[in-house]
């Protein structure tokens, strides 16, 4: 599951040498950072082609807000609002990945072109999902999910944050392979402000390590989420706006990449793709010549 360069690879997915950068996509009008600005189809597909021109190596393209308190959107309203942004991007080469715990939102993008199902319950919402995601063959994300956070933080108590996440998420792992999906096309994500405070956050930020030893590739959604917030807050403890926490949130894109992450999922590309290819040209200027095989004089260049 790594390239030569050291580099996690996802089967189904293209190669890159460096920690991807997944551009959000939200086509929703109650996001908690970009809640209704990209929410018609024609828009939504220029911001997505625009993130892909600031740096982004794949799309995440969502239809329903997963914030504290939010209420789910209908079927059909999912649907409404996802498949024909997919299709969008899809037709102008973009790497998709659908942000849905539906397994028939999942099944209709993929085969509108998307590659890869984002599912923040890990498939634990709809029981269907793990076999449509099997019988694509399609690359599957399983967050750490303890439940609908519709009523607020939903059992958010931990003894051990780092522990307890990364044996729930072993388990749910191993019920997605039991479930069909390719071990090659797991990747795990440890689910940052989802029944977690900014302590729970932290703590499993400083320790990725442990979630790579489960020997998947690891996504990092860090960006804006409150617990920057938190570490960003004024002396009287009011909060940055969500839109305010993007250096921050590039800040944690660089950590996840020096950490050995295989993509990071933020709403502002420009600022996390220039970090992820600083920490590559660091990586690189660890090894005895300076230089990876892999790399070029073209590259510099090459990389937006």
């Amino acid at each position: 599951m790594s390239n030569h360069s050291g580099r996690p690879q996802v089967a189904g997915l293209p190669h890159w040498d460096r920690c991807a950068v997944m551009g959000v996509v939200n086509v929703t009008p109650d996001s908690f950072s970009d809640g209704g600005r990209w929410f018609d189809t024609t828009t939504a597909v220029k911001h997505g082609l625009d993130l892909v021109a600031q740096g982004a190596d794949l799309i995440d393209v969502g239809g329903e807000s997963t914030r504290p308190g939010a209420t789910r959107v209908d079927e059909a309203e999912e649907l409404r609002r996802v498949i024909p942004v997919v299709r969008g991007l899809a037709a102008e080469g973009v790497t998709i990945s659908v942000d849905t715990m539906r397994a028939s939102v999942a099944e209709q993008s993929l085969a509108a072109g998307a590659a890869l199902v984002n599912d923040v319950s890990g498939g634990l919402s709809d029981p269907a999902m793990i076999g449509v995601v099997a019988a694509a063959g399609a690359p599957f994300v399983v967050m750490h999910w303890r439940g609908f956070l519709e009523g607020g933080n939903v059992r958010g108590v931990y003894e051990d944050v780092v522990t307890e996440v990364v044996d729930e998420l072993r388990a749910r792992v191993a019920a997605v392979l039991e479930g069909g999906i390719a071990a090659d096309r797991v990747i795990v994500d440890p689910g940052l402000g989802f029944s977690k405070d900014a302590d729970h956050d932290l703590a499993l930020l400083a320790r990725l390590d442990r979630l790579l030893d489960l020997g998947h590739p690891l996504l990092v959604a860090a960006s804006r989420k409150r617990f920057l917030g938190r570490v960003l807050a004024d002396p009287d403890g009011s909060l940055p706006p969500a839109r305010e926490r993007d250096a921050a949130t590039a800040a944690v894109s660089a950590l996840s990449a020096q950490a050995g992450a295989w993509a990071v999922r933020v709403h502002e590309v420009r600022a996390t793709a220039d970090a992820v290819r600083v920490v590559r040209a660091v990586e690189q200027a660890r090894t005895p010549d300076g230089v990876s095989p892999e790399s070029d004089a073209s590259g510099a260049e090459g990389a937006r």
